[in-house]
């Protein structure tokens, strides 16, 4: 209770009809959720009164008996009275009723464990009840031996009894746990929260008459035992603990003397006198929020106390209700003249029963099946029927679907398989492409932000699994043949831009609309590329692993990236655990507050990764930070004390709208208004003041010094006023100009903004809009998912003159209508997060980075572990440019096995498919006098647990990838992965076969002119076959690899060999005629090599030979010993699938159509 605390209110309460009597207060209670103070009278009528104005709100009959106790709900308010328990919603009408036989003398209720879902319910009786509050109806009856009149919630259900004492009950199954001994006689009043009960109440004095105690009596819940007694001479009649200060209690007498006591310290207090002229005060209430007192007298007055400068019932208000004023029609002189739209037609602010959900729409019954014709035909009538002969056209007891409406798909249907349409293309004589349906529906979609039915684009997209795993799903573009009206165009199911999207089937997926945004975001996108050029060593570093993911969407140019090395980064995070940021911590969240809280967690992780890197500069400070200084003040002393410090994302906050039944639809707040207060941010909070030495009200405010280059702001939407700005038409604009002076933040838009930059008094920073990470909630037949919406043209290297806004969601992008973009629906469009960036910046890519890249990772060896090694890095006059050859090879582990099930048709579905890590890269010279050395040979330390090595195809065991067990060169992914990364813009060519999943794996894009991939060199389109490297290998090097297992030098070397040949072929005109010979001999032989053998055994493979002094391959060398099992693995019998299903055979690359081939390629 501050210092300028008084009587802002004074109320009679009103009778309850125009001719009855004034009536005592028989209860008081503040809403928990609303501006309202609730009322109940000795004859069971509610009564509501809006804010510190008390102004009459609504008013209902509840019983005919007494009120006794209210308590709050989101949906409504509940009555106890007597013989009865009522709820009814905030407006009147009532939810539901309950009488019972054994409800007499009901006098109290608590909410249980459950929440507000559920009550219990008691009185000076032997019957107590159980009542589920969201179905109106008593869940169960419970005995007690003791009566109770007065009852509170807090860690305990503490209930006062008739004989002065107080029970303390387990809420979850209202066993009796300890009973307290507070008063002699009888509990006049009592209250509990936080760790303590207080209570007071009467004592019979001479074994005549009750008085009241002198004496607050206190117990401490959290150790179960009595507290010293607060001393109130003045006979303590009511006391309540206050909400915001744990150990601070407010003690009021019956005559209004009026003591604040702090519990640790009951000989100090705090006193004031409330102004009852005449009788006594009946009964005191505390509000939710600790800024107001209520406190009703026997002359029927309600007083209210409180600060004048600031009352506030509820902790965080929702908006209060009003009915709509009558609006009186204005006169209209109607002749045949009057144009028809002089007629005003009425506004709805909500959805009208026309626009029912198509969700909540269902099926009852179905048409009966109907005969066949040819059936009725032959049927044979007999006295009790007709019968025939049984087609078997359906099996036994299958009904078939009668329905014949045609549903729209509530998500997009998924294309076929891309072996599925190989195995269709070979039947076809022509090699055209058919359009998918639902490339039509995609196309035929028409966006509306504003329907009620969320548009087919903006719902949830799947991706399907078949015996392949991901790497069937059709994806990708698709080229149509050329017509007389139709160019060569390029095709595709889910994009036809030249944009990138992201694959979904990560954990963690839900961060990329935010990866997306940031991507289109030039100034961010140039600072993570700048970065990642250079040699910076952390292994976690999230503005390393940002510009590896930006680099691989630009040069992807539209087909699908998958964010993998970047989201199992910033899975290793121990503080992103910390903060729930991770799908297997937080299970049910909301993706919007998730995504938010990322959105903080990024930006801070990568300002800190951007310092830490020569020159230690903060120049990412100054892209994304808000520099400030915040002042704090104590309300009460006026003390005053500084903090500087900056934020990187700004939290809108949307200020409290104080209605008023005189003004019930104030001016909505602008968008500027909004982020000019959420940035200045002035709040006023509880806190501790050194000269006070005390808490007290401390208010807050932000003193700007700079705005940063990029807005990153976090919408914050928790309320339905919040939803309803939102839902306004142009309320967020597509630029803001900000000036910054003297500390205060200004910020301009539309109109104002034109001003601003016309009167030119002002430095004015002007921002565009990049995009919109946006949450969508389909309904209740699918979750709720997020989609990013940005403006790509402010990333091109040229401004296009115009907006060019685009929507991602997820791998589907489609370009879309400003005014789609920038309007939401509060029933199924809002906004998360929101970022804004210098307009000076627009169009603004800096590509030095390339010529700044740092290569030293290619010519340094890492490995501390002595001994021959197996490869020999790079020295600078062998330095590789544009066209470079190496060779590549990698192998892999699985991390995640497949989740598959049985479907209806007793047929396996993929419901997860299997994930693979990468394990080992081995790049060798594709040229040169050492052509064929390997200068890569990198194995990668494993953070995830491994589920299976895969032995047989990768040649990894267990150990090779354990720190404290490896013999190899053990380096980190982000290691091994920027030494191809830096490859790949050195303009290098990499060559090996089968290199698609390679790629997948490794979560790197190649562009195709930088790919020499030998599968498709020995290749023959009409064959539906690819051959495998240990086929190709045998017959045209006669040289036997693989055997019972991979090793990737050797893979990457035989590719090698494999395209030299290829040119051998070409340039002596043959290579058609070895192709037709390689398939006549795969064919004879299943397309496998022989077994090699010697001396009737089978030939095992030994470790690749060290390199000798003098730099080459010491093939002679004698084997150490073998660096993969000469066995297989137990469960993988030969020629099995392990875990992949049967339809392939082992043998790197052998692709296409369930034919055969490894399952890694």
């Amino acid at each position: 209770m501050d210092g300028d605390w008084e009587e802002v209110g004074r109320l009679l309460l009103p009778p309850p009809g125009p001719n009855a009597i004034v009536t005592k207060v028989a209860t008081l209670a503040f809403d928990t959720a609303q501006e309202l103070l609730w009322a109940g009278n000795e004859f069971g009528r509610v009564s509501s009164f809006y804010s510190t104005e008390l102004a009459r709100y609504t008013s209902f009959k509840a019983s005919d008996k007494a009120v006794q106790q209210l308590l709050f709900h989101d949906k409504g308010v509940i009555a106890l009275c007597s013989g009865s328990v009522h709820m009814a919603t905030r407006r009147g009408p009532p939810l539901w009723h309950i009488r019972h036989d054994d409800m007499k003398e009901l006098r109290c209720m608590s909410f249980t464990s459950k929440g507000t879902s559920e009550i219990l319910v008691a009185g000076e009786q032997h019957q107590m009840f159980v009542i589920d509050v969201e179905k109106g109806v008593v869940a169960k009856q419970i005995p007690t031996s003791d009566q109770y009149t007065k009852m509170k919630r807090s860690r305990y259900i503490c209930a006062a009894t008739g004989k002065g004492t107080i029970n303390i009950l387990d809420p979850v199954n209202l066993a009796l746990l300890k009973t307290w001994n507070a008063h002699a006689s009888l509990i006049n009043d009592m209250d509990a929260q936080h760790d303590f009960i207080v209570t007071c109440g009467y004592s019979l004095r001479q074994q005549q008459s009750y008085m009241l105690d002198p004496l607050v009596n206190v117990f401490d819940l959290k150790n179960m035992k009595p507290m010293s007694p607060i001393p109130f001479p003045a006979g303590a009649a009511y006391v309540r603990m206050h909400p915001r200060m744990s150990t601070t209690c407010i003690v009021v007498s019956q005559h209004g003397q009026i003591h604040l006591v702090d519990l640790m310290n009951v000989n100090t207090s705090n006193i004031r006198q409330a102004n009852v002229v005449s009788g006594y005060l009946s009964m005191v209430e505390i509000a939710p929020s600790g800024e107001a007192i209520v406190m009703a007298d026997s002359e029927f007055n309600i007083h209210l106390w409180g600060s004048p400068s600031r009352v506030r019932f509820a902790e965080l208000s929702n908006p209060v209700e009003f009915a709509d004023p009558e609006e009186t029609p204005q006169p209209l002189d109607w002749n045949v003249d009057t144009p028809l739209n002089s007629i005003g037609m009425p506004y709805y602010r909500e959805q009208l029963l026309s626009a029912w959900p198509s969700h909540m729409i269902f099926e009852i019954g179905a048409p009966p099946q109907k005969i066949d014709p040819h059936l009725l035909s032959t049927l044979k009538v007999e006295n009790w029927g007709a019968y025939s002969q049984n087609t078997r056209k359906v099996k036994r007891n299958q009904v078939a679907n009668t329905r014949t409406a045609e549903k729209t798909a509530s998500t997009l249907q998924a294309p076929k398989f891309l072996s599925e349409k190989a195995r269709e293309s070979a039947n076809e004589a022509t090699s055209e492409h058919p359009i998918s349906d639902v490339a039509d529906a995609v196309g035929a979609t028409e966006l509306s932000s504003m329907k009620a039915e969320v548009p087919m684009m903006y719902r949830n997209v799947e991706i399907k699994y078949s015996k392949f795993g991901v790497d069937d799903f059709d994806f990708g573009h698709y080229l149509l043949p050329q017509s007389q009206h139709l160019k060569l165009t390029m095709f595709s199911f889910y994009n036809k831009t030249a944009f990138s999207g992201l694959e979904i089937h990560i954990s963690n997926s839900y961060a990329n609309p935010l990866l997306q945004i940031m991507h289109f975001t030039p100034l961010v996108r140039n600072a993570a590329l700048a970065h990642t050029a250079t040699a910076c060593p952390n292994e976690l570093c999230l503005l390393c692993e940002l510009g590896f993911l930006f680099d691989m969407l630009e040069k992807a140019e539209g087909s699908i990236c998958q964010a993998t090395n970047l989201l199992k980064t910033f899975s290793n995070h121990i503080q992103a655990r910390e903060l729930r940021l991770l799908e297997e911590d937080a299970p049910g969240s909301s993706l919007t507050s998730m995504l938010q809280g990322l959105n903080r967690f990024l930006l801070e992780s990568i300002v800190n990764d951007y310092k830490k890197e020569p020159p230690h500069v903060p120049a990412l400070d100054h892209i994304l930070a808000t520099a400030a200084l915040t002042a704090i003040q104590c309300t009460h002393c006026g003390s005053e004390h500084t903090l500087p410090g900056t934020t990187v994302v700004t939290d809108l906050i949307y200020p409290l709208q104080k209605l008023s039944p005189r003004n019930p639809r104030p001016q909505k707040a602008s968008f500027c208004q909004i982020l000019k207060s959420s940035v200045e941010k002035e709040t006023i909070t509880r806190g501790y003041c050194t000269r006070c030495t005390r808490y007290q009200s401390l208010s807050r405010r932000n003193t700007i010094h700079n705005a940063p280059a990029v807005l990153m702001l976090n919408a914050s939407i928790t309320s339905q006023e919040a939803k309803q700005l939102w839902a306004r038409p142009k309320w967020l604009p597509e630029e803001i100009g900000v000036i910054i002076d003297q500390g205060q933040f200004f910020c301009y838009q539309g109109e104002d903004l034109k001003f601003q930059l016309h009167r030119g008094m002002h430095n004015v920073s002007v921002y565009s809009l990049i995009g919109i990470a946006a949450d969508i909630d389909s309904g209740q037949h699918q979750k709720s998912h997020l989609v990013s919406l940005v403006n790509v043209a402010h990333s091109r290297p040229e401004a296009p003159g115009e907006s060019q806004w685009h929507l991602f969601n997820d791998f589907l992008v489609r370009p879309i209508r400003t005014e789609d973009a920038l309007t939401f629906n509060t029933s199924w469009k809002l906004p998360s997060v929101i970022t804004y960036q210098l307009k000076r910046g627009n169009n603004h890519i800096d590509d030095s980075w390339k010529q700044n890249l740092d290569t030293s990772l290619l010519y340094r060896d890492q490995n501390k572990i002595p001994g021959p090694r197996t490869y020999r890095p790079l020295v600078h006059t062998e330095a590789p440019g544009g066209g470079t050859i190496v060779a590549l090879d990698t192998e892999f582990v699985a991390v995640r096995q497949p989740e598959i099930e049985m479907n209806s048709d007793g047929e396996r579905e993929t419901i997860r498919p299997i994930v693979y890590a990468l394990a080992r890269v081995s790049v060798i010279r594709g040229s040169g006098e050492d052509e064929g050395l390997p200068f890569i040979n990198d194995y990668i330390k494993s953070k995830e647990p491994i589920v299976d090595y895969l032995t047989s195809y990768s040649g990894i065991i267990h150990g090779d990838l354990d720190p404290r067990l490896s013999k190899h060169n053990l380096v980190s992914l982000k290691v091994a992965y920027k030494k191809l990364w830096i490859l790949l813009n050195l303009g290098c060519k990499f060559l090996g076969h089968g290199l698609k999943q390679d790629f997948r794996v490794a979560n790197i894009h190649v562009p195709k002119s930088q790919v020499i991939d030998t599968i498709d060199f020995f290749f023959v389109k009409a064959r539906l076959r690819k051959l495998s490297l240990a086929f190709l290998a045998w017959f045209l090097l006669k040289e036997d690899i693989q055997l019972e297992t991979h090793d990737s030098i050797e893979d990457a070397r035989t590719a090698l060999k494999l395209y030299r040949k290829y040119e051998e072929f070409q340039d002596a005109g043959i290579l058609e005629t070895i192709l037709a010979d390689i398939y006549r001999t795969g064919r004879d032989m299943n397309y496998k090599p022989p077994l090699a053998k010697k001396d009737g055994h089978v030939i095992e493979r030994t470790e690749t030979p060290p390199i000798a002094p003098d730099g080459h391959l010491n093939a002679g060398a004698p084997p150490s010993g073998p660096t993969t099992p000469v066995r297989r693995p137990a469960g993988l019998a030969p020629g099995s699938g392990g875990n992949f299903g049967s339809g392939w055979t082992p043998g790197k690359g052998a692709l296409g159509g369930g034919l055969g081939g490894s399952p890694l390629r």
